[in-house]
């Protein structure tokens, strides 16, 4: 098998879509490794996983699936036949019966985290302020405005179900911990990492490298594509 047998799958996180993958989809382009960002709904967990084993199903041959932030309890949940490996991009990782907002909500918030509360419709939106603040605090200003505008809502429905039994305990699993990350402070990341026994790096960034610091988030994916494609 080579690298370009391997397949990749991005999965966006909470309050974002499949553009913020962009610079991340350009710059394996460059190093001759597909991509495709899964469209996820954000309506439910399972129905996120579905969208996202949907995307999987579209892909030739070996598949790495690349989570970031809430997008980490989706990849881990996929249909395990394609599935070769895990990339947790500032994500979260739930184990067997944890619910996404136990491991979010593991120890004490960043002091600049935004407080999150569902509206009447039981979605729970960012605050503008926090793109500058804690999503991107590293990003331009052009582009915490792009992502503030194309942000997308997530359900409650999303954080509130306990996980099946993840993918991570079976394939071999990538971490990149972001060092400067506002929105999952860097302790529980690596509580989350070390108990995954994945293969950690980690880079002084914020919560959104795949839109602020592309190049560590593409060196690690080419890492775990170069690995798979050896095996």
């Amino acid at each position: 098998m080579t690298t370009k047998d391997v397949s990749i799958v991005l999965a966006h996180g909470a309050w974002a879509d499949g553009s913020s993958w962009g610079r991340v989809v350009t710059g394996l382009a460059a190093r001759g490794v597909k991509a495709s960002a899964a469209p996820l709904p954000l309506t439910s967990l399972a129905g996120d996983v579905a969208a996202l084993n949907r995307s999987i199903e579209r892909m030739p041959g070996p598949v790495i699936l690349v989570g970031h932030a809430y997008a980490g309890a989706v990849i881990a949940l996929a249909r395990p036949e394609q599935v070769k490996a895990l990339v947790y991009v500032a994500a979260l990782a739930p184990d067997e019966g944890e619910k996404v907002a136990d491991v979010f909500y593991r120890a004490e918030p960043h002091p600049l985290a935004p407080k999150l509360a569902p509206d009447a419709n039981n979605l729970i939106w960012l605050p503008d302020d926090a793109f500058a603040k804690a999503f991107a605090p590293n990003a331009s200003a052009e582009d915490r405005s792009v992502l503030a505008a194309v942000q997308r809502p997530i359900a409650l429905a999303c954080i509130t179900v306990p996980a099946g039994r993840p993918l991570w305990k079976d394939v071999p699993t990538w971490f990149l911990l972001a060092e400067q990350d506002h929105m999952i402070i860097p302790a529980t990341q690596r509580f989350m990492a070390e108990r995954m026994k994945a293969k950690i790096r980690s880079h002084a960034v914020d919560h959104t490298p795949i839109v602020t610091a592309p190049g560590p988030v593409i060196d690690i994916i080419h890492d775990a594509v170069q690995s798979v494609a050896r095996n």
